[in-house]
């Protein structure tokens, strides 16, 4: 049994950032072992209210999907399967001590370009379902 949440917020631009980390041979690889594909170069930027941080960091300590780097000179980080607007992705969570955008900024990844398939760019706002199975703390 689940929960959904869902959660609005405006596309934003990033700091291109993403595109490089997304591309990295064990990060697509790890991707298509524990998401089953392997994502678009880059991320989709999702500004989010104070409101919904919690769901967010709720997600991420609750986390069961690990990328673990095969050295020290990468971030590990997390992630968490969600729709956006009714399309598969998954919100990424680098670590803490790397994370270049606020913590009102949320990542996703998906194998298609999002900004392409859902017709939107930056400023417009999308809805994000995060569904969490009721072992999951969350709470809005």
């Amino acid at each position: 049994m689940s929960n959904r949440w869902s959660i609005s917020g405006k596309i934003v631009s990033g700091v291109k950032q993403g595109a490089f980390f997304t591309q990295l041979d064990w990060f697509q690889k790890q991707c298509l072992q524990k998401l089953g594909y392997k994502p678009y170069p880059g991320t989709l930027n999702i500004e989010i209210s104070a409101e919904d941080i919690p769901i967010v960091e709720a997600l991420e300590q609750n986390a069961k999907i690990e990328f673990i780097p095969p050295d020290s000179t990468f971030c590990s980080g997390k992630a968490h399967p969600v729709e956006v607007e009714g399309m598969r992705a998954d919100i990424v969570m680098p670590t803490k001590e790397v994370r270049v955008h606020g913590n009102n900024i949320i990542e996703v990844i998906s194998d298609l370009r999002l900004k392409d398939a859902l017709k939107v760019d930056d400023g417009d706002t999308v809805r994000l379902t995060i569904s969490v199975s009721n072992g999951e703390k969350v709470e809005n």
